[in-house]
C-alpha cells in the first residue's frame, strides 16, 4: 500500500516581499483571481502592492476566511496599500477563449492598472506574458501576504457582483453560492435554463441550456433556414 503523502502546511507571511525589496524591488506587487470554477458571471483578478510601512495584520488565503473578516481586510488593505486595482472579464469572452486564458487576462487588466507600475510581479500559480520581473507561487494565496491581499480584494468585490446578480436573478441563489455548481444551482440551472451571464463553456451550463450550444458555425446558421422554412 503505497504511503499518503504528506500535506504541505504554509504560513502566510511577507518574507517572499522583504527579500525581493532587499534585492532592489521597490513595487511588489501581488496578483491572484477568483470565481474560476463558477458556472455564472465573470473571473475577477486583483492586483495589489503592499506598503511595507502600513502592514494589514491578519492576511491570509481569502477561502480560510469568515465573511465579514474578508471585509475588514479588504477595507484595510484599500487604505493602507501603496496600489491596488481589480478587474474582471465577462462570461461571453469566457466562453470565446476559455476560463484559463480569461482568467490571466483578468490578471494583465488589473496590473495594467495600478500606479505606481510593479517592478516585480508575485502571483499565485499561472505565469503571465507581461515584461515584469515575476514569480509564479503555487499556494500564494496561502503564502505570500501580497498575494493573499489580491484575493482578498478580488474575492470580496466579486462576491458584491454576485449580490447584485441575485436580485436580478434571484431563482439561482446567487448571492449564496456565487454562482458555483451547487445543488440548489443545478436544480435551478434544470429548470429554467441558463441566463445570459451563465457560462455556456461549462459542461452544466451547456447541458441545461434551452438552445443548442457549440455546434460547429455551419450548423448554427443552418438554423436561420430551418426557421425560415417553418414560416
Amino acid at each position: 500500500m503505497r504511503a499518503e503523502r504528506d500535506v504541505v502546511q504554509y504560513r502566510c507571511e511577507g518574507t517572499i516581499e522583504r527579500e525581493l525589496r532587499a534585492r532592489g524591488f521597490h513595487f511588489v506587487a501581488g496578483i491572484d483571481e477568483v470565481g474560476r470554477g463558477s458556472l455564472f458571471g465573470p473571473v475577477f483578478a486583483a492586483a495589489v502592492i503592499l506598503a511595507p510601512d502600513r502592514p494589514v495584520r491578519g492576511l491570509n488565503d481569502s477561502k480560510q476566511l469568515l465573511p465579514e473578516r474578508r471585509e475588514v481586510l479588504a477595507e484595510r488593505i484599500r487604505e493602507r496599500a501603496v496600489a491596488w486595482a481589480v478587474a474582471a472579464v465577462d462570461a461571453a469572452t469566457i466562453d470565446c477563449v476559455n476560463i484559463y486564458q480569461a482568467s490571466r487576462m483578468a490578471m494583465r487588466m488589473a496590473v495594467a492598472r495600478l500606479q505606481p507600475a510593479p517592478d516585480f510581479l508575485l502571483i499565485d500559480a499561472l505565469p503571465l506574458e507581461l515584461a515584469i520581473p515575476q514569480r509564479p507561487l503555487i499556494k500564494g494565496d496561502a503564502r505570500c501576504h501580497a498575494i493573499a491581499a489580491a484575493s482578498i480584494l478580488a474575492k470580496t468585490e466579486r462576491d458584491r457582483v454576485m449580490r447584485v446578480w441575485h436580485t436580478i436573478f434571484p431563482a439561482y441563489g446567487l448571492a449564496e453560492n456565487k454562482g458555483y455548481g451547487t445543488p440548489e444551482h443545478s436544480q435551478a440551472l434544470a429548470a429554467h435554463g441558463p441566463t445570459p451571464l451563465h457560462r455556456l463553456s461549462f459542461e452544466p451550463v451547456r447541458a441545461a441550456s434551452l438552445f443548442p450550444v457549440g455546434r460547429p458555425a455551419e450548423e448554427q446558421l443552418g438554423l436561420f433556414e430551418e426557421a425560415a422554412a417553418c414560416r
